[in-house]
């Protein structure tokens, strides 16, 4: 089934989240902003991560659905005490406030959605690779 990979925000909204996360090419989709929540879906590429981030005040859950890496988080940039390898079906819990990463340590891309409680991106943001995320404005 096609996947309309856009932001379907403040709308009643049902996608196989699975292909959703399967079929995204993109280093990170917005699927969905609420005011509360926000779904995004995203790929790594081999050798590449999410980027090194914190965000203050909003919890964040992420679902590994392909590939294999290593999450690591902390209290802050240089005190990242918390380090395990993640792969398909693995579910990472974030608090706010708690500086994390994942490396995508494997040989295909590495998969994964995420949910922001509340909202991180700019609704119905779309980011075609890591460094058009590192280059807009409106990220951290």
């Amino acid at each position: 089934m096609s996947i309309d990979f856009k932001d379907h925000g403040k709308k009643p909204y049902v996608v196989n989240i699975e292909d959703a996360t399967l079929q995204n090419e993109n280093y990170r989709t917005t699927i969905w902003t609420g005011e509360k929540l926000q779904v995004t879906v995203m790929t790594i590429q081999p050798n590449d991560d999410i980027g090194l981030e914190v965000h203050h005040g909003i919890d964040q859950f992420i679902r590994i659905e392909e590939g294999d890496g290593v999450c690591v988080m902390g209290d802050s940039e240089d005190d990242l005490y918390f380090k395990q390898k993640v792969s398909d079906d693995d579910a990472v819990f974030v608090p706010a406030d708690k500086w994390h990463n994942i490396t995508n340590t494997g040989d295909k891309p590495l998969k994964l959605y995420t949910i922001y409680a509340g909202p991180d991106h700019v609704p119905g943001t779309v980011h075609l690779t890591h460094e058009d995320a590192k280059n807009d404005p409106n990220e951290h």
